[in-house]
């Protein structure tokens, strides 16, 4: 049951950075370039996987709404409406 917990606070945290990043119309391209002004080398397929898999730092996490101009974000805001701006959640069977 740990890998379905993990997956979804990893979806979570997904989705907040990709909500984020559309509000401010900043593209993975842009936010790449963000980056490397503030001395952090992340390439734009680096950030395309990272945010594809949903598995990155915390660190990457924060340069990322750093960068982008984010001083802080509402997580209650998440709760309802988490799917709005970013993309719907897989569904996944579980064998058991």
């Amino acid at each position: 049951m740990q890998i379905i917990g993990d997956f979804m606070w990893n979806n979570q945290v997904k989705i907040i950075l990709k909500t984020e990043l559309v509000r401010k119309g900043i593209t993975h391209s842009r936010l790449s370039e963000l980056m490397l002004k503030k001395g952090i080398e992340e390439t734009k397929s680096s950030i395309d996987s990272k945010i594809s898999r949903g598995t990155f730092s915390a660190a990457f996490f924060i340069q990322s709404l750093t960068v982008i101009g984010c001083k802080s974000i509402e997580i209650d805001q998440f709760e309802n409406d988490l799917y709005l701006i970013a993309e719907k959640p897989a569904t996944y069977k579980v064998n058991k």
